[in-house]
Protein backbone atom coordinates (compact mmCIF):
# COMPACT_ATOMS: atom_id res chain seq x y z
CA UNK A 1 0.00 0.00 0.00
CA UNK A 2 1.18 3.15 -0.75
CA UNK A 3 1.38 6.58 1.24
CA UNK A 4 0.17 9.31 0.11
CA UNK A 5 1.08 13.13 0.55
CA UNK A 6 -1.24 15.62 -1.05
CA UNK A 7 -0.06 19.32 -1.00
CA UNK A 8 -3.50 21.32 -1.81
CA UNK A 9 -5.82 18.54 -1.07
CA UNK A 10 -8.90 20.97 -1.20
CA UNK A 11 -8.12 21.95 -4.73
CA UNK A 12 -9.09 20.68 -7.94
CA UNK A 13 -6.70 18.13 -8.13
CA UNK A 14 -6.53 17.62 -4.13
CA UNK A 15 -10.69 16.67 -4.25
CA UNK A 16 -10.01 14.44 -7.52
CA UNK A 17 -6.95 12.66 -5.99
CA UNK A 18 -9.11 11.46 -3.04
CA UNK A 19 -11.79 10.24 -4.91
CA UNK A 20 -9.19 7.93 -7.14
CA UNK A 21 -7.90 7.28 -2.83
CA UNK A 22 -11.72 6.07 -1.72
CA UNK A 23 -11.69 3.80 -4.77
CA UNK A 24 -8.56 1.81 -4.33
CA UNK A 25 -8.19 1.70 -0.03
CA UNK A 26 -6.41 -1.70 -0.87
CA UNK A 27 -3.91 0.20 -2.89
CA UNK A 28 -3.63 3.71 -1.77
CA UNK A 29 -3.55 5.35 2.14
CA UNK A 30 -3.40 9.07 2.88
CA UNK A 31 -0.64 9.90 4.97
CA UNK A 32 -0.72 13.54 5.27
CA UNK A 33 -2.91 16.57 3.90
CA UNK A 34 -2.11 20.65 2.99
CA UNK A 35 -4.37 23.18 2.75
CA UNK A 36 -4.39 26.74 2.42
CA UNK A 37 -6.88 28.02 4.69
CA UNK A 38 -10.07 26.10 3.66
CA UNK A 39 -10.36 24.43 6.98
CA UNK A 40 -14.06 23.46 6.78
CA UNK A 41 -13.26 20.77 4.02
CA UNK A 42 -10.15 20.22 5.51
CA UNK A 43 -12.12 18.49 8.48
CA UNK A 44 -14.40 16.48 6.33
CA UNK A 45 -11.15 15.22 4.79
CA UNK A 46 -9.44 14.51 8.15
CA UNK A 47 -12.79 12.67 9.55
CA UNK A 48 -13.18 10.45 5.82
CA UNK A 49 -9.29 9.66 5.72
CA UNK A 50 -7.33 9.87 8.65
CA UNK A 51 -4.03 11.21 7.59
CA UNK A 52 -1.20 11.61 10.64
CA UNK A 53 -0.87 15.12 10.13
CA UNK A 54 -2.27 18.03 8.40
CA UNK A 55 -0.84 21.66 7.30
CA UNK A 56 -2.26 24.31 7.23
CA UNK A 57 -0.85 27.42 5.70
CA UNK A 58 -3.17 29.98 7.52
CA UNK A 59 -1.71 30.02 11.13
CA UNK A 60 -4.68 31.24 12.84
CA UNK A 61 -7.36 28.87 10.84
CA UNK A 62 -4.32 26.05 11.93
CA UNK A 63 -5.18 27.09 15.59
CA UNK A 64 -9.05 26.84 14.71
CA UNK A 65 -8.76 23.72 12.79
CA UNK A 66 -6.80 21.82 16.21
CA UNK A 67 -9.50 23.29 18.37
CA UNK A 68 -11.74 21.04 16.24
CA UNK A 69 -10.29 17.72 15.51
CA UNK A 70 -8.35 17.63 19.03
CA UNK A 71 -5.94 14.63 19.03
CA UNK A 72 -7.69 13.20 15.61
CA UNK A 73 -4.25 14.31 13.66
CA UNK A 74 -1.69 16.62 14.02
CA UNK A 75 -1.75 19.84 12.80
CA UNK A 76 0.73 22.19 11.77
CA UNK A 77 0.78 25.57 10.15
CA UNK A 78 2.51 27.85 8.00
CA UNK A 79 5.49 27.47 5.58
CA UNK A 80 7.26 25.59 8.09
CA UNK A 81 4.78 23.06 8.58
CA UNK A 82 4.96 22.47 4.80
CA UNK A 83 8.54 21.69 4.94
CA UNK A 84 8.56 19.91 7.75
CA UNK A 85 5.63 17.45 6.40
CA UNK A 86 7.78 16.54 2.82
CA UNK A 87 10.78 16.38 4.79
CA UNK A 88 9.53 13.25 7.24
CA UNK A 89 9.28 11.02 4.41
CA UNK A 90 6.41 9.10 6.01
CA UNK A 91 5.24 8.40 2.66
CA UNK A 92 5.61 7.02 -0.97
CA UNK A 93 4.16 9.61 -3.51
CA UNK A 94 3.90 13.48 -2.97
CA UNK A 95 0.52 14.43 -5.06
CA UNK A 96 1.64 18.36 -5.80
CA UNK A 97 -1.21 20.83 -6.36
CA UNK A 98 -0.14 23.93 -4.90
CA UNK A 99 -0.89 26.67 -7.05
CA UNK A 100 2.33 28.64 -8.11
CA UNK A 101 5.36 29.28 -6.53
CA UNK A 102 4.33 27.82 -3.40
CA UNK A 103 4.46 24.36 -4.31
CA UNK A 104 8.71 24.78 -5.73
CA UNK A 105 10.11 24.53 -1.79
CA UNK A 106 7.92 21.62 -0.36
CA UNK A 107 8.35 19.72 -3.91
CA UNK A 108 12.38 20.11 -3.75
CA UNK A 109 12.08 18.35 -0.51
CA UNK A 110 10.09 15.57 -1.55
CA UNK A 111 12.79 14.97 -4.32
CA UNK A 112 15.85 15.13 -1.97
CA UNK A 113 14.20 11.85 -0.45
CA UNK A 114 14.15 10.65 -3.86
CA UNK A 115 10.22 10.09 -3.80
CA UNK A 116 7.69 9.46 -5.94
CA UNK A 117 6.66 13.21 -7.34
CA UNK A 118 2.84 13.40 -9.01
CA UNK A 119 3.68 16.92 -10.26
CA UNK A 120 0.82 18.66 -11.29
CA UNK A 121 2.06 22.25 -10.38
CA UNK A 122 3.57 23.73 -13.65
CA UNK A 123 5.31 26.75 -11.66
CA UNK A 124 7.60 24.03 -10.46
CA UNK A 125 9.46 23.11 -13.31
CA UNK A 126 8.80 26.82 -15.15
CA UNK A 127 10.78 28.61 -12.66
CA UNK A 128 13.46 25.95 -11.84
CA UNK A 129 13.19 23.22 -14.14
CA UNK A 130 17.05 22.86 -14.48
CA UNK A 131 17.83 22.45 -10.90
CA UNK A 132 14.71 20.06 -10.02
CA UNK A 133 15.72 17.83 -13.10
CA UNK A 134 19.35 17.86 -12.00
CA UNK A 135 17.84 16.75 -8.11
CA UNK A 136 15.95 13.93 -9.37
CA UNK A 137 18.57 12.36 -11.33
CA UNK A 138 21.17 13.17 -8.52
CA UNK A 139 18.87 11.48 -5.64
CA UNK A 140 16.86 9.00 -7.71
CA UNK A 141 13.44 10.92 -7.74
CA UNK A 142 11.13 10.07 -9.97
CA UNK A 143 8.49 12.62 -11.75
CA UNK A 144 5.43 11.53 -13.11
CA UNK A 145 2.92 13.94 -14.83
CA UNK A 146 -0.25 14.82 -13.83
CA UNK A 147 -1.75 17.30 -16.15
CA UNK A 148 -3.66 15.46 -19.20
CA UNK A 149 -1.37 16.70 -21.63
CA UNK A 150 2.24 15.92 -19.92
CA UNK A 151 0.55 12.74 -19.06
CA UNK A 152 -0.97 11.80 -22.36
CA UNK A 153 2.59 12.21 -23.54
CA UNK A 154 4.34 10.39 -21.04
CA UNK A 155 2.00 7.69 -21.90
CA UNK A 156 2.53 7.74 -25.28
CA UNK A 157 6.38 7.70 -24.83
CA UNK A 158 6.37 4.55 -22.67
CA UNK A 159 8.45 1.82 -24.66
CA UNK A 160 9.94 4.19 -27.05
CA UNK A 161 13.08 5.52 -27.44
CA UNK A 162 13.45 10.21 -26.93
CA UNK A 163 16.48 9.40 -29.89
CA UNK A 164 12.84 8.70 -32.10
CA UNK A 165 10.74 11.67 -31.41
CA UNK A 166 10.44 14.23 -33.93
CA UNK A 167 7.83 16.10 -31.75
CA UNK A 168 5.50 16.36 -29.42
CA UNK A 169 2.23 18.06 -30.09
CA UNK A 170 0.24 19.61 -26.87
CA UNK A 171 -3.06 19.93 -27.17
CA UNK A 172 -5.15 23.44 -26.63
CA UNK A 173 -8.81 23.69 -25.62
CA UNK A 174 -8.50 27.29 -26.89
CA UNK A 175 -10.36 28.31 -23.39
CA UNK A 176 -13.59 30.17 -24.02
CA UNK A 177 -12.39 33.04 -26.15
CA UNK A 178 -11.03 30.82 -28.94
CA UNK A 179 -13.73 32.46 -31.31
CA UNK A 180 -13.78 35.93 -29.81
CA UNK A 181 -12.55 38.99 -31.68
CA UNK A 182 -9.31 40.35 -29.91
CA UNK A 183 -11.05 43.75 -29.73
CA UNK A 184 -13.85 42.23 -27.27
CA UNK A 185 -10.91 41.18 -24.87
CA UNK A 186 -11.21 44.38 -23.17
CA UNK A 187 -14.98 44.00 -22.26
CA UNK A 188 -14.22 40.16 -20.95
CA UNK A 189 -15.77 39.83 -17.27
CA UNK A 190 -14.67 37.76 -14.43
CA UNK A 191 -17.25 35.11 -14.83
CA UNK A 192 -16.49 34.87 -18.71
CA UNK A 193 -13.54 34.34 -18.09
CA UNK A 194 -13.95 31.23 -15.45
CA UNK A 195 -16.32 30.07 -17.81
CA UNK A 196 -13.86 27.04 -19.35
CA UNK A 197 -15.77 24.84 -21.79
CA UNK A 198 -14.29 21.83 -20.89
CA UNK A 199 -12.60 21.76 -17.60
CA UNK A 200 -13.60 22.31 -14.17
CA UNK A 201 -10.48 23.85 -12.37
CA UNK A 202 -9.19 26.60 -9.39
CA UNK A 203 -9.63 30.36 -10.62
CA UNK A 204 -6.29 30.65 -11.65
CA UNK A 205 -6.13 27.85 -14.24
CA UNK A 206 -9.01 28.56 -15.08
CA UNK A 207 -8.02 32.48 -16.55
CA UNK A 208 -4.52 30.98 -17.63
CA UNK A 209 -6.63 28.64 -19.71
CA UNK A 210 -8.66 31.92 -20.88
CA UNK A 211 -5.32 33.17 -21.75
CA UNK A 212 -3.64 30.15 -22.90
CA UNK A 213 -1.04 30.85 -20.31
CA UNK A 214 -1.87 27.98 -19.06
CA UNK A 215 -0.24 26.49 -22.52
CA UNK A 216 2.51 28.80 -22.58
CA UNK A 217 3.56 27.44 -19.36
CA UNK A 218 3.32 23.38 -20.16
CA UNK A 219 5.31 24.18 -22.91
CA UNK A 220 8.46 25.03 -21.38
CA UNK A 221 7.36 22.23 -18.18
CA UNK A 222 7.32 19.81 -21.45
CA UNK A 223 10.96 21.27 -22.49
CA UNK A 224 12.10 20.36 -18.73
CA UNK A 225 9.81 16.64 -18.37
CA UNK A 226 10.93 15.56 -21.87
CA UNK A 227 14.20 17.03 -22.23
CA UNK A 228 13.46 18.33 -25.75
CA UNK A 229 14.32 21.56 -27.52
CA UNK A 230 11.18 24.06 -28.12
CA UNK A 231 11.69 23.27 -31.73
CA UNK A 232 10.26 20.06 -31.22
CA UNK A 233 7.44 20.97 -29.10
CA UNK A 234 4.28 22.40 -30.85
CA UNK A 235 1.20 23.54 -29.72
CA UNK A 236 -2.41 22.58 -31.57
CA UNK A 237 -5.93 23.90 -30.27
CA UNK A 238 -8.48 21.00 -30.03
CA UNK A 239 -11.47 22.65 -28.90
CA UNK A 240 -12.93 19.24 -27.83
CA UNK A 241 -10.41 18.26 -25.28
CA UNK A 242 -10.88 14.42 -26.00
CA UNK A 243 -7.00 13.63 -27.56
CA UNK A 244 -4.64 15.14 -24.51
CA UNK A 245 -1.73 15.01 -26.36
CA UNK A 246 0.12 13.58 -29.11
CA UNK A 247 3.86 12.02 -29.82
CA UNK A 248 4.88 12.33 -33.40
CA UNK A 249 8.05 10.03 -34.09
CA UNK A 250 10.78 10.08 -36.49
CA UNK A 251 8.83 7.56 -39.51
CA UNK A 252 5.76 10.43 -39.39
CA UNK A 253 3.50 7.73 -37.05
CA UNK A 254 1.71 9.67 -34.30
CA UNK A 255 0.67 8.16 -31.04
CA UNK A 256 -2.02 9.65 -29.22
CA UNK A 257 -3.72 9.50 -25.80
CA UNK A 258 -7.64 10.70 -25.69
CA UNK A 259 -10.51 10.15 -23.29
CA UNK A 260 -13.42 12.00 -22.25
CA UNK A 261 -12.09 15.15 -20.30
CA UNK A 262 -11.90 13.60 -16.76
CA UNK A 263 -8.35 14.43 -14.16
CA UNK A 264 -9.18 11.15 -12.05
CA UNK A 265 -7.72 9.45 -15.13
CA UNK A 266 -4.13 11.14 -15.05
CA UNK A 267 -4.40 11.27 -11.42
CA UNK A 268 -4.86 6.91 -10.93
CA UNK A 269 -2.09 6.42 -14.10
CA UNK A 270 0.62 8.49 -11.68
CA UNK A 271 0.01 6.51 -8.93
CA UNK A 272 -0.62 3.72 -9.65
CA UNK A 273 2.44 3.50 -12.81
CA UNK A 274 3.30 1.34 -13.70
CA UNK A 275 0.04 -0.52 -13.36
CA UNK A 276 -3.24 0.64 -14.71
CA UNK A 277 -5.55 -0.34 -12.40
CA UNK A 278 -9.49 -0.69 -13.50
CA UNK A 279 -11.98 1.97 -12.96
CA UNK A 280 -15.19 3.41 -13.66
CA UNK A 281 -13.91 7.30 -14.00
CA UNK A 282 -13.70 7.90 -17.59
CA UNK A 283 -15.95 6.18 -20.47
CA UNK A 284 -15.55 7.54 -23.93
CA UNK A 285 -18.05 6.77 -26.51
CA UNK A 286 -16.81 7.36 -29.98
CA UNK A 287 -19.55 7.41 -32.17
CA UNK A 288 -21.21 10.59 -29.79
CA UNK A 289 -18.30 12.23 -29.86
CA UNK A 290 -19.62 13.25 -33.96
CA UNK A 291 -15.98 15.28 -34.89
CA UNK A 292 -12.76 16.29 -33.80
CA UNK A 293 -10.99 19.56 -34.75
CA UNK A 294 -7.96 21.05 -34.60
CA UNK A 295 -6.33 24.67 -34.90
CA UNK A 296 -3.39 26.55 -34.97
CA UNK A 297 -2.59 28.67 -32.00
CA UNK A 298 -3.15 32.48 -32.85
CA UNK A 299 0.21 34.11 -31.25
CA UNK A 300 -1.06 37.84 -31.68
CA UNK A 301 -4.36 37.03 -30.32
CA UNK A 302 -3.08 35.07 -27.37
CA UNK A 303 -0.26 37.38 -26.71
CA UNK A 304 0.93 35.02 -23.33
CA UNK A 305 1.15 31.95 -25.42
CA UNK A 306 4.51 33.77 -27.37
CA UNK A 307 5.70 35.16 -23.84
CA UNK A 308 5.80 31.93 -22.78
CA UNK A 309 7.71 30.76 -25.80
CA UNK A 310 10.12 33.48 -25.97
CA UNK A 311 10.74 32.78 -22.30
CA UNK A 312 11.80 29.45 -23.01
CA UNK A 313 14.55 30.30 -25.80
CA UNK A 314 15.52 33.13 -23.71
CA UNK A 315 16.50 31.10 -20.71
CA UNK A 316 17.86 31.89 -16.88
CA UNK A 317 14.92 33.39 -14.59
CA UNK A 318 12.96 34.92 -17.48
CA UNK A 319 10.25 31.96 -16.84
CA UNK A 320 10.49 32.75 -13.17
CA UNK A 321 9.82 36.64 -14.02
CA UNK A 322 7.04 35.30 -16.63
CA UNK A 323 5.63 33.13 -13.77
CA UNK A 324 5.82 35.80 -11.01
CA UNK A 325 4.42 38.39 -13.48
CA UNK A 326 1.21 36.35 -14.28
CA UNK A 327 0.51 35.25 -10.79
CA UNK A 328 0.18 39.00 -10.09
CA UNK A 329 -1.50 39.82 -13.07
CA UNK A 330 -4.06 36.79 -12.89
CA UNK A 331 -4.57 38.35 -9.14
CA UNK A 332 -5.37 41.73 -9.81
CA UNK A 333 -8.15 40.68 -12.89
CA UNK A 334 -9.66 38.68 -10.43
CA UNK A 335 -10.07 41.53 -8.00
CA UNK A 336 -10.69 43.76 -10.56
CA UNK A 337 -7.60 45.83 -11.00
CA UNK A 338 -6.70 45.27 -14.31
CA UNK A 339 -8.28 44.37 -17.90
CA UNK A 340 -8.26 41.06 -18.79
CA UNK A 341 -6.59 42.29 -22.15
CA UNK A 342 -3.94 43.64 -19.52
CA UNK A 343 -2.58 40.48 -18.14
CA UNK A 344 0.00 39.81 -20.72
CA UNK A 345 1.02 44.14 -20.83
CA UNK A 346 1.77 43.32 -16.47
CA UNK A 347 4.11 40.42 -18.17
CA UNK A 348 5.86 42.22 -20.58
CA UNK A 349 6.64 44.90 -18.40
CA UNK A 350 7.96 42.63 -15.78
CA UNK A 351 10.29 40.99 -18.51
CA UNK A 352 11.45 44.28 -19.58
CA UNK A 353 12.50 45.68 -16.00
CA UNK A 354 13.20 42.50 -14.21
CA UNK A 355 17.00 41.63 -14.78
CA UNK A 356 17.63 38.35 -15.82
CA UNK A 357 20.11 36.03 -14.03
CA UNK A 358 21.90 33.21 -16.69
CA UNK A 359 23.12 31.42 -13.65
CA UNK A 360 20.01 29.48 -11.73
CA UNK A 361 20.46 28.68 -8.16
CA UNK A 362 17.39 28.93 -5.32
CA UNK A 363 18.56 32.22 -3.88
CA UNK A 364 18.56 34.15 -7.39
CA UNK A 365 15.12 32.19 -8.72
CA UNK A 366 13.38 33.10 -5.16
CA UNK A 367 14.74 37.15 -4.86
CA UNK A 368 13.79 37.77 -8.52
CA UNK A 369 9.97 35.79 -7.95
CA UNK A 370 10.08 38.22 -5.31
CA UNK A 371 11.53 41.27 -6.90
CA UNK A 372 8.36 40.95 -10.04
CA UNK A 373 5.96 40.18 -7.96
CA UNK A 374 6.86 44.03 -6.13
CA UNK A 375 7.36 44.92 -9.44
CA UNK A 376 3.98 43.90 -11.35
CA UNK A 377 1.86 45.18 -7.93
CA UNK A 378 3.31 48.58 -8.19
CA UNK A 379 2.94 48.59 -12.06
CA UNK A 380 -0.78 47.88 -11.98
CA UNK A 381 -1.19 50.12 -9.14
CA UNK A 382 0.21 52.72 -10.76
CA UNK A 383 -0.50 52.49 -14.48
CA UNK A 384 -4.48 51.17 -13.53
Amino acid sequence: MKRILILGSTGSIGINTLEVIKKFPDKFNIESLTVNSNIDLLEKQIYDFNPAKVVVKNVSKAKELKERVGNKCEVLSGEEGLIEITKDGNYEVLISALVGFAGLFPTIEAVKLGKRIALANKETLVVAGEIITDLVQKHNAEIIPVDSEHSAIFQCLVGEKVSEIRKLILTASGGPFFKLDEKEFKGVTITQALNHPNWDMGDKVTIDSATMMNKGLEVIEAHWLFNLPRKKIDVVVHPQSIIHSMVEFIDASIKAQLSTPDMKLPIQYALSYPERLESEFVETNFPQLEKLTFYEPDLTKFKCLKLAYDVLELGGTNPCILNAANEIAVDGFLKEKIKFNQIPDVISESLENIRNHTTLELGSIFECDESTRKFAQSFINKEY
